[in-house]
């Protein structure tokens, strides 16, 4: 009786340690568990931690919270300015409601993908090359909100998507090369125009103001003697002020006095009386 009654006893503990070892499951921190009960969901979902469910006939499903970093492939696209392009971005989503997750859609990270590619292409049709390009935070914001709206069924929130690279044709490459260097040699030009201006001006300036002041250039002309000996050179070029030369030819063509003496007719002579 007490072999039997020990029997009994033993198999019990062993049957409640296979039905425990059946029913345990644990629940990690980033995740939440779906129980199915009969194929039914059954009450809310498990929160992390150890939790029981009865074996054989509910199923526990977890469904991991973090946030998922899911590449999209290159779509190629024609731009509305009639530009063929390839653009490849990511998506950054996670899991808000477990349940959704499991029973709206048959697999959502499948489904994201397909609606990140369906929904890229539509972007690529819709913008320009320069906004491509140039202006991506606006076709980010645009992108996620074309992913999140369907997704919200789903129980998946949208955290981020961001356009990676935009790959152009290579004769499109070397035309925007050819415009931006032309841009880059107008710049130039125009503040090399612009530089000259305002030398010739400040030029302008000092030649009036040396006009009032004859002494400024002679000064000017110590200055630039100076300049030039301290570089130490052998060979000492000495400016010539060009009023001065003016001076010299006036003084040249101005006759000597005794030849102005002689060139100049005297009174004429007395005429005799009769």
């Amino acid at each position: 009786m007490v072999e039997e009654l020990v029997t009994a006893v033993v198999a019990t503990g062993a049957a409640g340690v296979v039905y425990l070892a059946a029913a345990a499951r644990v629940v990690k921190q980033y995740e939440r568990g779906v129980v199915f009960r009969l194929g039914r969901l059954y009450s809310g979902e498990r929160q992390p931690g150890f939790t029981m469910i009865v074996p054989g006939v509910d199923r526990l499903h977890k469904v991991n919270l973090q946030i998922v970093t899911m590449p999209v492939p290159a779509q190629e696209g024609i731009t509305r300015d009639n530009v063929t392009v390839r653009v490849d971005a990511v998506v950054y989503f996670k899991v808000v409601n477990a349940s959704a997750a499991l029973i709206n859609v048959e697999d959502y990270r499948f489904a994201v993908s397909q609606m990140a590619q369906t929904s890229l292409r539509s972007i690529i049709g819709k913008s320009d090359l320069d906004d491509l390009l140039s202006n991506r935070e606006k076709l980010n914001e645009g992108l996620e909100l074309m992913i999140d709206s369907p997704a919200v069924g789903w129980g998946v929130q949208i955290d981020r998507v961001e356009i990676k690279d935009v790959s152009l044709p290579e004769t499109m490459k070397r035309s925007m090369a050819r415009q931006a260097e032309a841009d880059r040699e107008r710049r130039a030009r125009v503040i090399n125009a612009d530089a000259e201006l305002q030398a010739s001006r400040k030029l302008a300036e000092a030649a009036q103001q040396m006009a009032d002041t004859p002494s400024a250039l002679q000064l000017r002309l110590l200055q630039t003697i100076v300049a030039v000996s301290a570089e130490k050179n052998s060979t000492l070029v000495l400016p010539f002020p060009v009023e001065l030369l003016r001076f010299l030819e006036r003084s040249a063509q101005q006759p000597a006095p005794t030849e102005r003496a002689l060139e100049e007719p005297g009174p004429p002579p007395d005429e005799p009386g009769p």
